[in-house]
């Protein structure tokens, strides 16, 4: 699994970087046909300068064969967020792989519920 993890409007440090691999190995334990995963750690400051709190966001976009996923968790703590974005993107990994998982279960073709008509069967349209 291919993991980048970058920062915007913030530099990530080694904390901030082991927290966030150690959280995505639960991800790889439940999905293990992951392609990449690239993180965005950001800081917001917009409401900074008024007395307004500091928004840190935590954002994941997640590559699987022939689909992207993307999540997104803001908290007031950095710490926070990445625990909340690996919780959302865990459950959407689950999700994805029970809908795969019934894919393969049910099968292509038509269940007992129809019934293959003939030819004669059908009466013609007048």
């Amino acid at each position: 699994m291919n993991v980048s993890i970058s920062g915007h409007h913030i530099s990530v440090t080694e904390a901030m970087d082991k927290a966030v691999r150690e959280k995505l190995e639960k991800v790889e334990r439940h999905f293990d046909q992951i392609q990449s995963i690239k993180v965005i750690l950001s800081l917001d400051n917009s409401g900074a300068s008024d007395g307004g709190k500091k928004s840190h966001k935590a954002e994941a976009i997640m590559r699987v064969s022939g689909q992207e996923m993307f999540v997104q968790a803001c908290e007031d703590d950095m710490y926070k967020a990445i625990n909340e974005m690996a919780d959302k993107l865990d459950r959407q990994v689950r999700k994805y792989k029970t809908r795969q998982e019934r894919k393969k279960t049910q099968g292509a073709g038509r269940d007992e519920r129809y019934e293959d008509f003939s030819v004669d069967d059908i009466a013609p349209a007048v």
